[in-house]
């Protein structure tokens, strides 16, 4: 197993009115964030939110290449994000969710305290499989058919890619102290975006290079 230190490539935020940071998706232009009672479109480069979408958002969030996922308790949401509607809703699993990511036509859930990733059938919330972890699962996201998942326990957090069949554990990114992770999405480059919980920030995070 690889193991090495998360290196922070930039910290946005705090951001006026938001006290926390939930799910963290990105459209390839914009980075999603849940904070509450809205999902927040900020701009990597400037580092302003540029538009937001009052829809329930207290955990993760996805992008499915046009709408986005938004986790609120029991339930996905899923908006467009040109109108603001919510399309539809499905139930999350067993209740409730952490992270959330899209990829291979499914929706991926993290389920923090039961140490679990379920791929979810986005038209039913059915679950087609379910991959265990051994730490407390917070955000996920897949990045070059790589699976990615965050870790938070007590003031520790890191980045895992495991095996998407087994669970094992085959890399590692350990946080600094105090940097914990709520949300976690893959750029599709060189970086991860990770929510910041409850201090209300977004870190931009290198993503380890291969080859």
């Amino acid at each position: 197993m690889k193991r090495a230190t998360a290196e922070i490539i930039r910290e946005y935020g705090p951001f006026e009115h938001i006290d926390q940071v939930a799910g963290v998706t990105y459209d390839g232009k914009h980075v999603w964030f849940a904070s509450g009672d809205r999902v927040n479109a900020l701009d990597p480069d400037s580092g302003e939110i540029v538009g937001s979408i009052e829809v329930p958002a207290h955990a993760g969030s996805a992008f499915d290449g046009q709408h986005l996922y938004q986790l609120a308790d029991e339930r996905i949401q899923k908006v467009d994000p040109k109108t603001s509607r919510v399309l539809s809703t499905i139930p999350s699993p067993a209740g409730g969710g952490s992270g959330l990511a899209w990829a291979e036509g499914s929706l991926w859930v993290g389920q923090h305290r039961a140490r679990k990733i379920h791929q979810v059938d986005p038209e039913t919330g059915a679950i087609l499989r379910t991959i265990d972890s051994n730490r407390f699962v917070t955000g996920v996201t897949w990045s070059d058919g790589e699976l990615w998942h965050a870790t938070w326990e007590g003031d520790e957090s890191e980045l895992r890619r495991i095996d998407p069949e087994t669970g094992e554990v085959l890399e590692r990114l350990d946080m600094p102290a105090g940097a914990n992770v709520s949300g976690l999405e893959a750029d599709g480059g060189d970086r991860f975006y990770c929510g910041g919980g409850k201090v209300g920030i977004v870190r931009a995070v290198r993503r380890p290079r291969r080859g």
